[in-house]
């Protein structure tokens, strides 16, 4: 091979080396939870479900808390969390899909860690807006840490799922973003995305944002 040949490759590679550098995700610490103090009464009052936002991200302030209230840990001395679940199980782990990437929430560390890098909005929903929401949260159960039937730990699964989203819903008012639960999802291509299990079962999905004016 021509020295001009072997030099053209190397920068080649080196070019395309710094494209996927530059396309990795990486994890995301997220800032301390702050939320400012409402009333469970105003909370309720202002909850509804939107389906058109603002086309402005999520701060990183304000995905920390929704991440938190969805399922963080609200009792540092022994792990508990924000959601009730079934048995104590904690089957729920959340997925948060933006127009960077997917993550997986870690509660432990109060972080985002990477999945897959690229635009996979279109993927968490059958809904128009879904692909150009901010932000979609998916909640996948873990149903090995449940015993029965198939139909029993998606029902139990569904309880936990439940509690998650209405956790969402109930900060969302408070702090007045928009939200909506969903459940219309190809969960096949879905889990592809999400490198799941075949314990694994996608319970449903919310989209966060800001309010369209």
């Amino acid at each position: 091979m021509k020295p001009k040949t072997i030099l053209s490759l190397a920068i080649t590679l080196i070019f395309a080396g710094s494209i996927f550098a530059a396309d990795e995700l990486k994890s995301i610490t997220l800032p301390k939870v702050n939320i400012k103090k409402t009333s469970l009464v105003d909370a309720l009052t202002k909850r509804v479900s939107t389906r058109e936002f603002a086309d402005k991200e999520i701060s990183l302030q304000d995905l920390s808390n929704v991440l938190w209230a969805a399922a963080g840990i609200n009792r540092p001395e022994n792990g508990y969390r924000t959601y009730p679940s079934a048995m104590g199980k904690q089957s729920i782990s959340v997925y948060a899909i933006t127009k960077e990437g997917v993550y997986i929430y870690d509660h432990t560390k109060h972080t985002l860690e990477p999945v897959a890098a690229g635009d996979f909005r279109a993927k968490a929903g059958a809904q128009g807006f879904v692909a150009t929401s901010p932000l979609n949260l998916i909640y996948v159960s873990d149903t090995s840490k449940f015993d029965g039937s198939a139909a029993d730990k998606r029902a139990l699964a569904n309880f936990d799922a439940g509690h998650c989203s209405e956790n969402v819903y109930l900060y969302c008012a408070a702090a007045g973003i928009g939200t909506v639960i969903r459940a219309s999802i190809d969960t096949a291509a879905l889990a592809k995305v999400l490198k799941l299990g075949k314990n694994d079962l996608i319970v449903g999905g919310q989209t966060v944002g800001y309010f369209a004016k």
